[in-house]
């Protein structure tokens, strides 16, 4: 997205919580699956005891990393330890199940399964090759000569094989969902004309601004814009031409906005900018330059035959905690004193609360 836009609003969050879910509900499948076969085997040996051993301090780890927030925030890294901390629990119980020959070596699929569908092909292809040691380890320790375990490489190559088609299939499914996935919600949350955000998307990104704002006092102002000659040129020179005229417009205020910065399509020709910690005195410089620009940008189009068509907007300006502690009042008093602007005979730039407004 070009400059004014940010990322769709909590989507990395919201995708790593529900991939977190993911994990944890395969972490304590997986503990249950253990503690199954243990009771269908009904054995008591020293090799349960291990088990059992394992299950404990797994589930330790389990609660420990993910209950007591020893990473507090959610991350891909903090995934990843995650599933590396479950193949090596699954090695542990393969080795006291019989190594190779034990019937939990499907285990692994867990985990491949889980790393390609939340952690991409690179991490997955570090968790296969740390899979291939544990299956060369377990392998190692129960050949009798095991400097000649070498010879078997064709039986293991056949049982990893699965495993890797397994992780190959899922990864690009996966990719191919994520895409898909990102695309629908970039097109709901945009609007089909500019391509900047909608009024939706919008409304989103403010609440969540308002909130950190309210939380950690910090100032923050909407700007409204509304352009001046939308009408004219429609009637004049046609829609397509209008159309023109809202995207240099959108272009020009661009220009003039941080990467930080929100920008939306409010309706018909009225914008809205997100200004985050911006107080009013901030954000009337910024809307004095995108007043500027705009006003240096004569629409010239194919419709208006070579004919420059002078453009302008008139803009209104509130903040937040200034002009009102609630979100609604705050664009409402932005909006109102865009009005002011257009009464001042527009190509004019007024702030909540001036004599005038």
């Amino acid at each position: 997205m070009g400059k004014g836009q940010v990322t769709a609003p909590g989507f990395e969050e919201e995708e790593l919580r529900g991939f977190s879910r993911t994990v944890a509900e395969i972490e304590w499948l997986l503990v249950i699956l253990v503690m199954l076969y243990q009771v269908v085997q009904g054995r008591n040996d020293e090799s349960t005891a291990s088990i059992y051993f394992g299950l404990i301090v797994y589930s330790a780890f389990v609660i420990g990393f993910r209950y007591f927030n020893v990473y507090r925030t959610e991350s891909r890294w903090k995934l990843a330890i995650e599933t590396w901390v479950m193949i090596i629990f699954i090695t542990w119980v393969l080795y006291h199940t019989g190594r190779l020959d034990s019937p939990l070596t499907n285990l692994y699929l867990l985990t491949i399964i889980t790393s390609a569908l939340t952690l991409g092909k690179l991490i997955t292809l570090l968790e296969m090759a740390l899979i291939a040691a544990c299956y060369i380890y377990l392998g190692y320790s129960t050949t009798e000569n095991s400097l000649f375990w070498v010879t078997n490489a064709g039986d293991f190559m056949s049982q990893l094989a699965p495993m890797l088609l397994v992780a190959y299939i899922t990864t690009m499914l996966s990719a191919d969902i994520r895409t898909a996935l990102a695309r629908i919600k970039i097109i709901s949350e945009t609007d089909d004309l500019t391509g900047i955000y909608n009024v939706r998307a919008f409304m989103a990104l403010a609440e969540r601004t308002h909130k950190q704002s309210v939380r950690y006092g910090h100032a923050y102002s909407i700007v409204m814009l509304d352009s001046d000659n939308l009408k004219v040129v429609n009637d004049t020179y046609g829609h397509e031409a209008g159309n023109r005229l809202l995207k240099l417009t959108v272009t020009c205020v661009q220009q003039g906005l941080r990467e930080t910065d929100v920008f939306a399509r409010y309706g018909g020709d009225e914008f809205v900018v997100l200004l985050p910690q911006s107080r009013a005195e901030g954000a009337f410089e910024v809307a004095e330059r995108i007043r500027k620009t705009v006003a240096a940008m004569p629409l010239n189009s194919p419709e208006t035959h070579g004919k420059q068509v002078a453009t302008s907007v008139s803009i209104g300006i509130a903040s937040f905690p200034a002009h009102g502690e609630d979100l609604a009042v705050i664009m409402n008093r932005a909006d109102q004193a865009m009005y002011v602007s257009k009464q001042r005979g527009r190509n004019s730039c007024s702030v909540s609360g001036d004599p005038q407004a």
